[in-house]
């Protein structure tokens, strides 16, 4: 039989066979290939390399044909001085491997189907981290680094913060966008409006603010579908979430959401463990507590880091941490504050709304009409930990209108003067501070006075 022939045939049953069986679709392709070559066993080596270049290069039908024909594709080439014996085993190899997809999906089911227990504790912190090192594995874009990625996608930083909109098709992101910004976001009555990310600026409290409309997800988007790795790269980006929900069935959609985005490694309203982990060349695990440990000891603490082949490190717990914090420590997971922004409010009763206003980290909103706004931006100014500091000119009035805008975690002098230039600090004498932080109007403090919000302060150089 002719090798164009015998591809045609291997075509029509690959076809048949993928309809009739939930196995992926490579390897019924290997299982087939594998009966041809033993009922052809007079086929050259030649179309053996031919028909595995078209398994490994993804090739279609018809670019297939034409390899068949006239050869000289790259992954062809490769396997020209491969011998027949060793192709033969490739293939038989092939069947045995499944993709990482269905690997997770492998481990998932186990774990499903073990009980939890004290027994089994072990054996489920394990699989918890190769859970999670799959997971990373898919989430890796091949041939690159991870990111933004993806034209469109990547958009500088600008302001104090940066605001993300997640959420699924046609829920109002754009009009939501348009309303606060001012910025044209495409609003149409169809699913997949916007494309691209689409930045604006929001002005609030005297702080600009970054606002970033990002193409609607569906469910799998953490597996790539929908440009889903693109939408959730920027989102890990963000300093805060919004989560913008249709207020008609919010649950569902933020059970789906937050799934894709904890398979992602971002972690919703949540504090970082109080873990310190550091690596080292030589000494094996030396793990210490400063709390009891209900959840976790020495061997589970080995074997979850055996499977990141870490077998010297240095591991601190300072709080009563589980498994699966000890993971999102390794992995470096991103911690992120989240709003649920339930959007279309204007369709749902009274009675309806109060019920709404106890999901947590809520707020109902109405984009159209321009409803509860300000609950929104105040909860978002919360949320995001900032805080305004005026300045005063020698013998002026403090500048009202352009406040500087430090993060509650650093808001000492110091930052506020490094905040404004790096060389301040070091021509500073000291300040004079007027406000909540001041135990008297003014008070001479020095670098490391810790401000409040809303004070002023006068910087004297030496």
């Amino acid at each position: 039989m002719e090798v164009p022939a015998l591809i045609e045939r291997f075509i029509k049953f690959r076809d048949e066979s993928n309809k009739n069986s939930g196995l992926h679709p490579i390897i019924i392709t290997c299982h087939i290939l594998s009966t041809f070559l033993h009922i052809h066993p007079f086929i050259d080596a030649s179309s053996v390399r031919r028909i595995w270049g078209y398994i490994i290069s993804g090739t279609s039908e018809k670019r297939f044909n034409r390899t068949i024909c006239f050869g000289s594709v790259k992954h062809i080439q490769c396997f020209n001085e491969v011998p027949s014996t060793t192709l033969f085993n490739l293939l038989r190899l092939k069947v045995k491997m499944s993709t990482i997809s269905d690997k997770i999906k492998e481990i998932e089911a186990e774990m499903a189907r073990t009980q939890k227990n004290k027994a089994t504790s072990y054996h489920l912190g394990t699989l918890k981290a190769k859970l999670a090192k799959l997971r990373k594995e898919l989430m890796t874009p091949q041939g690159g680094s991870g990111g933004g990625g993806g034209v469109g996608f990547d958009v500088a930083k600008t302001g104090v913060a940066r605001v993300g909109f997640v959420g699924f098709p046609s829920v109002g992101k754009s009009t939501l966008m348009s309303k606060l910004t001012g910025t044209f976001s495409a609003v149409a009555a169809y699913e997949f409006t916007t494309l691209t990310t689409v930045p604006g600026v929001l002005q609030y409290k005297g702080a600009k603010i970054q606002i970033l409309d990002l193409p609607g997800i569906v469910e799998g988007a953490k597996d790539g579908r929908g440009r889903g790795r693109q939408v959730i790269a920027v989102a890990r980006t963000c300093s805060i979430i919004f989560l913008v929900l249709d207020v008609l069935k919010p649950l569902t959609h933020k059970k789906i959401i937050e799934t894709e985005l904890e398979g992602y490694g971002i972690r919703l309203n949540k504090q970082p463990p109080n873990i310190y982990f550091k690596k080292k060349e030589k000494g094996g695990i030396n793990m210490t507590n400063t709390v009891p440990l209900s959840n976790l000891d020495l061997d589970q603490v080995k074997a979850v880091l055996s499977e990141y082949k870490i077998h010297n490190a240095d591991v601190n717990f300072k709080c009563d941490a589980t498994v699966d914090d000890l993971i999102d420590v390794i992995e470096g997971r991103i911690y992120i504050p989240a709003i649920y922004v339930l959007n279309k409010i204007d369709q749902i009763s009274i009675e309806e709304l109060d019920l709404i206003y106890k999901i947590p980290h809520a707020v109902p909103i109405s984009a159209h009409h321009e409803w509860n706004f300000d609950e929104l931006l105040d909860k978002m100014w919360e949320y995001l930990n900032l805080i305004r500091i005026y300045t005063k000119p020698k013998g002026q009035l403090p500048d009202y209108s352009a406040p500087v805008v430090l993060r509650q975690n650093l808001r000492s002098v110091e930052e506020f003067c490094n905040s404004i230039h790096k060389g301040i600090v070091k021509q500073f004498k000291y300040a004079l501070v007027w406000g909540s932080s001041a135990k008297h109007q003014p008070q001479k403090v020095g670098l490391t006075h810790i401000l409040n919000d809303e004070d002023v302060v006068q910087l004297v150089k030496q």
